[in-house]
């Protein structure tokens, strides 16, 4: 049986306002599965009184993205019924926010179909908008999502990309909090 993910900390505030770039990007990860545009910009912005304060500044920084590094941001996080021991490996909290860890009471055919159709579905939206789907999954079974993603395939390409850097920041500040507990 495979341990349970190690849970990922977040440095003091201001422990973090003082670390180099390359630390200071790969602290940041448990909030943002940081892309380095994102992380430069916020590292440019320092210091920080606060996280809550970061993450406002990471609105402000998004905004100011190109096109191109709002898609690197977008896609820092990991398919959303992607392989589990992929996922697991790249990041702990995704694991446990896209309930992999709850699968198992699942029927096997069931979780299969799940999967396959999600498989299907990502494949189609990233041919469509040119970047991963995200969502704010908030704790939703996997097969509640597959209807997300077939609404958002409606979107236009400009709607899709503000819902998914959207999306990004909620996960982030639901991942503050849940770090904090």
């Amino acid at each position: 049986m495979n341990a349970e993910p190690a849970q990922p900390q977040l440095p003091p505030i201001d422990e973090l306002n003082r670390l180099s770039r390359e630390a200071f990007a790969e602290a940041l990860k448990p909030l943002f599965e940081t892309a380095p545009p994102l992380a430069e910009g916020l590292w440019n912005s320092r210091p920080f009184e606060s996280y809550e304060q970061l993450l406002d500044r990471a609105e402000e920084v998004i905004a100011g993205l190109t096109f191109n590094q709002k898609i690197e941001v977008i896609n820092a996080h990991p398919r959303i019924g992607e392989s589990a021991a992929a996922v697991r490996q790249r990041s702990a909290l995704s694991y446990k926010e896209q309930g992999y860890d709850a699968e198992a009471a699942l029927n096997p055919a069931e979780r299969e179909r799940i999967y396959r159709e999600l498989a299907e579905l990502n494949r189609d939206y990233e041919a469509r908008f040119g970047f991963k789907f995200v969502v704010f999954v908030n704790r939703r079974p996997k097969s509640a999502i597959i209807e997300v993603l077939r609404e958002r395939m409606q979107r236009s390409q400009e709607e899709e990309m503000a819902a998914a850097l959207n999306a990004m920041l909620a996960i982030a500040r639901d991942r503050l909090t849940r770090l904090r507990s």
